[in-house]
């Protein structure tokens, strides 16, 4: 699809830059004993737990901590780390030239919910993926257990335009969540729901 040229994109992370696969944490923890960790996470809703780790309000290993007691007996917390990560797949070589070519053309951002034990396995999967630091590509990086908030709050966007100083008529956002993408545009966003099966190219072509 054609876009008219804005001042900045902003993009999610997972789903739309890395590869997520939220059905393998869920049986990864199924695996564990928990048979309704569905119920308490999924890509469109989640418990309150994890939203205070994805806001940065508890630790890594409060949030470990806090999800051993519903794994059956003798699970250790390394393996909810792994279970936890399981989600996280690649960053597509085709992606990463595609935004190598258009960081050279427009200042991108990126905006996304996540945390801190996601973030260091990212980094991790980014650099068997490129050479380039992954903050070479991104004019600012807001992620939300640095930043304290989260989407889909309209005021995460406000907040972020703020840091960006440009209007909400100047940005265009992409992410995967429709409540994110409805949250953009409550805040004056143009903003694109983006389907994993298309190429990441093809929204600009």
């Amino acid at each position: 699809m054609s876009q008219p040229a804005y001042k900045a994109i902003l993009f999610d992370l997972g789903g739309v830059l890395i590869d997520i696969d939220y059905q393998a944490t869920e049986r990864a923890f199924i695996q564990l004993g928990v048979e309704d960790f569905a119920k308490q996470y999924t890509q469109f809703a989640q418990a309150d737990l994890f939203d205070l780790f994805e806001t940065g309000q508890i630790s890594p290993q409060h949030f470990i901590n806090k999800l051993l007691p519903i794994t059956r007996p003798g699970t250790t917390p390394n393996q909810v780390y792994a279970a936890w990560n399981a989600m996280l797949g690649q960053f597509p070589a085709a992606k990463i030239d595609f935004l190598a070519e258009l960081s050279t053309q427009t200042p991108l951002y990126m905006l996304s919910n996540t945390n801190a034990i996601h973030w260091g396995v990212v980094l991790d999967r980014w650099k068997q993926a490129s050479s380039q630091p992954l903050s070479s590509f991104f004019k600012r990086i807001f992620l939300s257990h640095e930043i304290e908030q989260r989407k889909p709050h309209p005021e995460t966007f406000h907040w972020v335009l703020e840091q960006m100083q440009m209007d909400a008529a100047d940005i265009l956002f992409i992410d995967d969540s429709p409540q994110h993408v409805e949250g953009a545009r409550k805040a004056g966003l143009t903003a694109i729901h983006y389907d994993p099966k298309i190429s990441l190219s093809s929204y600009f072509s």
